[in-house]
């Protein structure tokens, strides 16, 4: 059910800002731990819980974490630098500096922590504190305690809602030094978290850089739980250009998903077969192939090793995997929150609440690729929030946008992107850097091409359409 609210009064306004203002960033305690981290100061700014509820004293207050990563030389602005998610830290970008720094040269890198994940305040603070015993993610008994928490309590999480999220970046920009450029990015629900700030009037931006832009949210083609669909088709997409690579079709013999539905089939049978495979379920585990692409272009290899009952392959991917994964580092606040992830997911992006698990069975018969987290869309363990006038909606006042779209993107498709593109454009200019062969997170998984052209915008160059080749992963 939509709520028709207006958040935020003229004097709301006025005492967030001077609240924002008054935050000093300092040494981070943990600057010295890690080399990436050396240099950064850090700061801890406090926000109102509710919005709504600001006028009313005294309100109830949180945290919001924000580390900066000062510009080597003189400023010559601000980019603030949004996480996916939801549920991700800032501390997913930690591990992006030297190609952030590439990107953003003599400009001031801000990080902030999305309320609800890393060390700002967070939906379950005794669950969730990095102190309790599975640190900032839920172990154990947790997963009781802190949903029987939000049950009795179901305020709370629609206080940490993506619109009061949006609210919190709306101030924490305002606290840029406004005499010089600020910009914005944001990488993948972290697009959608920008362009809903957008929403909430005017702000100082100067630009907007949106990588792996989500659809639409009324797109229900595209909303989380058809999350397979999408990763289907990418999937299906590789198969066939093993098809039509020599190298790749002499290898396997005949059409590929010919020799992938024989293995699926061979499972179904055998299912001590799916033993040495993550979760033993195949299409899942390929469909998580697709994010890396060092890993994507061996998914036909691996294929036919399944099907000759070899397992050389399958410890290749493991590894490349497992590579990949420790590129993104390891920080006390990296863990997702879980909580967080399933109530703005269940709340914005899920256009089919009442999906059942014997839907989503049914569904799955017919895909070869597949993902996990429709499933984490029915009976969810968190409440919902009702959605509110921001809903569905796009900005009709912002400054120049760059979108970076990969066509191979199993999370954010690229047709939904071009369809959010085409509503943008009504309201002002809108630039896309199209990836022929990239998935998602175009900041780490085709940084050259992001360097080139997030530079070139930020230098003040001309906003037009291009087309970036793809061939290695580093700048």
């Amino acid at each position: 059910m939509m709520i028709c609210t207006k958040l935020f009064s003229a004097l709301a306004i006025l005492l967030i800002a001077s609240l924002a203002r008054a935050a000093t960033y300092a040494p981070c305690p943990d600057s010295d731990a890690l080399p990436i981290l050396k240099g950064s100061v850090c700061t801890t700014v406090i926000m109102p819980l509710s919005y709504a509820d600001l006028a009313m004293a005294p309100a109830t207050e949180i945290r919001l974490f924000v580390r900066q990563f000062p510009a080597k030389g003189p400023s010559k602005g601000t980019v603030w630098l949004v996480a996916g998610g939801p549920g991700e830290s800032g501390a997913s970008l930690y591990p992006m500096l030297d190609v952030l720094r590439s990107s953003f040269p003599d400009f001031d890198l801000m990080i902030p922590d999305h309320r609800g994940t890393g060390y700002s305040s967070r939906l379950c603070p005794r669950e969730e504190s990095v102190d309790s015993p599975g640190g900032a993610a839920l172990a154990g008994a947790e997963w009781g305690s802190c949903p029987a928490h939000l049950a009795e309590h179901p305020e709370r999480a629609g206080n940490f809602s993506m619109t009061t999220a949006a609210y919190d970046l709306k101030n924490l920009i305002s606290t840029s030094n406004l005499d010089k450029p600020v910009y914005v990015y944001g990488v993948s629900y972290g697009t959608q978290l920008v362009l809903r700030t957008l929403q909430l009037g005017k702000t100082p931006i100067t630009g907007v850089i949106l990588d792996s832009l989500v659809p639409l949210q009324t797109a229900a083609q595209w909303d989380l739980s058809h999350r397979s669909h999408a990763v289907d088709d990418v999937g299906r997409t590789v198969l066939a250009g093993c098809d039509k690579d020599t190298v790749c079709h002499r290898m396997m013999g005949q059409k590929a998903e010919t020799v992938y539905r024989r293995v699926l089939a061979m499972m179904r049978e055998q299912p001590i077969l799916l033993a040495k495979i993550p979760g033993k379920d195949l299409k899942r585990f390929l469909g998580s192939m697709l994010d890396v692409p060092e890993a994507r272009s061996r998914i036909p290899y691996l294929i036919k090793d399944l099907q000759l009952a070899r397992g050389q392959e399958l410890e290749t991917v493991l590894q490349t995997l497992q590579d990949a994964g420790k590129q993104f580092g390891e920080f006390p606040q990296s863990p997702p929150s879980i909580p967080l992830v399933s109530i703005i997911s269940a709340s914005e992006n899920n256009l089919r609440p009442n999906l059942t698990a014997d839907d989503l069975k049914k569904e799955d018969e017919t895909l070869l690729f597949a993902s996990r987290l429709p499933e984490l869309l029915v009976q969810p363990l968190f409440p919902s929030y009702p959605r509110d006038e921001y809903f569905g909606k796009v900005p009709t006042q912002f400054p120049p946008v760059l979108v970076f779209a990969g066509m191979l993107d199993p999370k954010t498709p690229y047709d939904g992107a071009l369809s959010h593109i085409a509503a943008l454009k009504k309201f002002s200019k809108v630039g896309l850097v199209s990836l022929p062969s990239a998935p998602h997170f175009i900041l780490w998984s085709a940084p050259a091409c992001f360097t080139r052209y997030a530079r070139n915008f930020v230098q003040g160059g001309t906003l037009a359409d291009h087309h970036c080749g793809v061939s290695k992963r580093r700048p």
